[in-house]
């Protein structure tokens, strides 16, 4: 599972082990425990990734490989592809900017998605600040 976190500082990615049920369904237990209103949409998220990077190209075929996943893939410029997942939105209103996106792909191109968003030296900048 990928967990993409939009915070006001900017965005973190993880992948995480579990199922997508037990993260939404602990996120509305912990909002009905301390009383703040949680809603649960589904959504789409999207976001850059640098197609230098040798996992790319990997992650093209790992894509190819699997029918039916609800992911797109487009090459924007000569540095960057933008990728669009389906998931679900986790926030507060369906209209916050702040909350957190989940979805479940195939391993490998999970696997994929994380290693290009590593190798991206804009992300790493951010989750230092």
């Amino acid at each position: 599972m990928l967990k993409l976190t939009y915070t006001d500082v900017g965005l973190t990615l993880e992948r995480l082990a579990g199922a997508l049920e037990s993260v939404v369904a602990q996120r509305v237990i912990l909002a009905m425990r301390v009383g703040q209103t949680i809603s649960v949409e589904p959504s789409r998220a999207a976001f850059l990734v640098p197609i230098d990077h040798p996992c790319f190209n990997h992650l093209v075929q790992a894509i190819h490989e699997v029918q039916g996943q609800e992911i797109s893939l487009c090459v924007v410029d000569d540095d960057f592809a933008e990728i669009s997942l389906q998931g679900f939105w986790l926030a507060a209103t369906r209209e916050a900017h702040e909350g957190m996106f989940i979805c479940t792909l195939a391993d490998r191109v999970e696997f994929f998605i994380h290693k290009l968003w590593q190798a991206d030296p804009r992300n790493l900048s951010s989750i230092a600040q």
